[in-house]
Protein backbone atom coordinates (compact mmCIF):
# COMPACT_ATOMS: atom_id res chain seq x y z
CA UNK A 1 0.00 0.00 0.00
CA UNK A 2 1.47 3.35 -1.03
CA UNK A 3 -1.17 5.75 0.34
CA UNK A 4 -1.08 6.11 4.10
CA UNK A 5 -4.33 5.04 5.73
CA UNK A 6 -5.97 7.65 8.02
CA UNK A 7 -4.64 6.18 11.29
CA UNK A 8 -1.11 5.94 9.85
CA UNK A 9 -1.44 9.58 8.79
CA UNK A 10 -2.69 10.62 12.24
CA UNK A 11 0.16 8.80 14.03
CA UNK A 12 2.78 9.77 11.40
CA UNK A 13 3.54 6.14 10.55
CA UNK A 14 5.74 5.14 7.62
CA UNK A 15 5.93 1.88 5.62
CA UNK A 16 7.85 -0.88 7.41
CA UNK A 17 10.18 -3.17 5.41
CA UNK A 18 8.28 -6.22 6.72
CA UNK A 19 4.89 -4.73 5.72
CA UNK A 20 2.47 -2.52 7.59
CA UNK A 21 3.17 0.91 9.05
CA UNK A 22 5.38 2.02 11.96
CA UNK A 23 7.07 4.82 13.87
CA UNK A 24 9.61 4.57 16.64
CA UNK A 25 8.15 6.17 19.77
CA UNK A 26 10.85 5.40 22.33
CA UNK A 27 14.58 4.71 22.44
CA UNK A 28 16.18 4.40 25.86
CA UNK A 29 19.04 6.77 26.57
CA UNK A 30 20.68 3.89 28.47
CA UNK A 31 22.93 1.87 26.18
CA UNK A 32 25.09 -1.19 26.70
CA UNK A 33 26.90 -3.80 24.61
CA UNK A 34 25.03 -7.09 24.95
CA UNK A 35 26.93 -10.31 24.29
CA UNK A 36 26.36 -11.60 20.76
CA UNK A 37 25.42 -8.20 19.27
CA UNK A 38 27.59 -6.30 16.77
CA UNK A 39 27.72 -3.15 18.88
CA UNK A 40 26.04 -1.12 21.60
CA UNK A 41 22.25 -1.21 21.84
CA UNK A 42 19.68 0.89 23.66
CA UNK A 43 18.31 -0.88 26.72
CA UNK A 44 14.88 -0.88 25.03
CA UNK A 45 12.97 0.63 22.10
CA UNK A 46 9.28 1.01 21.30
CA UNK A 47 7.23 1.47 18.15
CA UNK A 48 3.65 1.84 17.00
CA UNK A 49 2.86 -0.79 14.35
CA UNK A 50 -0.30 -0.81 12.24
CA UNK A 51 -1.67 -3.47 9.92
CA UNK A 52 -4.68 -2.74 7.75
CA UNK A 53 -7.09 -5.55 6.77
CA UNK A 54 -5.43 -7.47 3.94
CA UNK A 55 -1.91 -6.49 5.06
CA UNK A 56 0.53 -8.72 6.92
CA UNK A 57 4.02 -8.61 8.27
CA UNK A 58 6.42 -10.88 6.40
CA UNK A 59 8.19 -13.65 8.26
CA UNK A 60 11.09 -12.06 10.12
CA UNK A 61 13.32 -12.65 13.10
CA UNK A 62 14.74 -10.18 15.63
CA UNK A 63 17.79 -10.84 17.83
CA UNK A 64 16.02 -9.48 20.94
CA UNK A 65 12.87 -10.23 22.93
CA UNK A 66 9.82 -8.39 21.58
CA UNK A 67 6.67 -7.63 23.57
CA UNK A 68 3.50 -6.86 21.61
CA UNK A 69 0.71 -4.72 23.17
CA UNK A 70 -2.66 -4.40 21.42
CA UNK A 71 -4.34 -0.98 21.27
CA UNK A 72 -7.19 -1.58 18.81
CA UNK A 73 -8.54 -4.24 16.50
CA UNK A 74 -7.26 -7.79 16.93
CA UNK A 75 -4.06 -9.39 15.70
CA UNK A 76 -2.92 -12.92 14.89
CA UNK A 77 0.74 -13.42 15.78
CA UNK A 78 2.35 -16.52 14.25
CA UNK A 79 5.53 -18.12 15.56
CA UNK A 80 7.82 -20.04 13.18
CA UNK A 81 10.45 -21.54 15.48
CA UNK A 82 14.10 -20.61 15.80
CA UNK A 83 15.65 -22.44 12.83
CA UNK A 84 17.33 -21.01 9.77
CA UNK A 85 13.92 -20.36 8.20
CA UNK A 86 10.36 -20.14 9.56
CA UNK A 87 8.75 -23.52 10.19
CA UNK A 88 5.13 -24.23 9.29
CA UNK A 89 2.62 -25.20 11.95
CA UNK A 90 4.01 -23.15 14.81
CA UNK A 91 2.12 -21.55 17.67
CA UNK A 92 -0.49 -18.89 16.90
CA UNK A 93 -1.49 -16.26 19.48
CA UNK A 94 -4.42 -13.92 18.90
CA UNK A 95 -4.23 -10.56 20.61
CA UNK A 96 -7.67 -9.26 21.63
CA UNK A 97 -9.06 -6.89 24.26
CA UNK A 98 -9.22 -9.92 26.61
CA UNK A 99 -5.64 -11.00 25.85
CA UNK A 100 -3.77 -7.87 24.71
CA UNK A 101 -0.12 -8.85 25.20
CA UNK A 102 2.30 -11.44 23.80
CA UNK A 103 6.03 -12.10 23.85
CA UNK A 104 8.09 -13.21 20.87
CA UNK A 105 11.35 -14.51 22.33
CA UNK A 106 14.65 -13.46 20.80
CA UNK A 107 15.55 -15.42 17.67
CA UNK A 108 12.03 -16.75 16.99
CA UNK A 109 10.51 -16.23 13.54
CA UNK A 110 7.30 -14.21 13.57
CA UNK A 111 4.62 -12.83 11.28
CA UNK A 112 1.41 -10.95 12.04
CA UNK A 113 -2.02 -10.48 10.46
CA UNK A 114 -5.13 -8.51 11.43
CA UNK A 115 -7.49 -11.09 12.98
CA UNK A 116 -10.64 -9.27 11.95
CA UNK A 117 -11.99 -6.68 9.55
CA UNK A 118 -10.59 -3.71 11.49
CA UNK A 119 -7.05 -2.30 11.42
CA UNK A 120 -4.82 -3.73 14.16
CA UNK A 121 -2.74 -1.17 16.10
CA UNK A 122 -0.07 -2.43 18.48
CA UNK A 123 3.00 -1.19 20.26
CA UNK A 124 6.12 -3.35 20.23
CA UNK A 125 8.83 -3.01 22.87
CA UNK A 126 12.18 -4.63 22.07
CA UNK A 127 14.96 -5.30 24.58
CA UNK A 128 17.88 -5.03 24.00
CA UNK A 129 16.69 -2.22 21.75
CA UNK A 130 15.87 -2.76 18.11
CA UNK A 131 18.50 -2.18 15.43
CA UNK A 132 17.98 -3.12 11.78
CA UNK A 133 21.35 -4.93 11.99
CA UNK A 134 19.56 -7.46 14.24
CA UNK A 135 16.55 -7.91 11.89
CA UNK A 136 16.24 -10.52 9.14
CA UNK A 137 13.43 -11.16 6.65
CA UNK A 138 12.72 -14.70 5.42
Amino acid sequence: MTTRPPLAEKLDLRPHPEGGWYRETFRSAVTFRPEGYAGPRAAATGIYFLLQPGESSAWHVVASDELWFLHSGSLELRYGGSGDAPAAGGEVVVLTADSPQALVPAGVWQSAYPAGSEPALVSCVVSPGFDFADFRLA
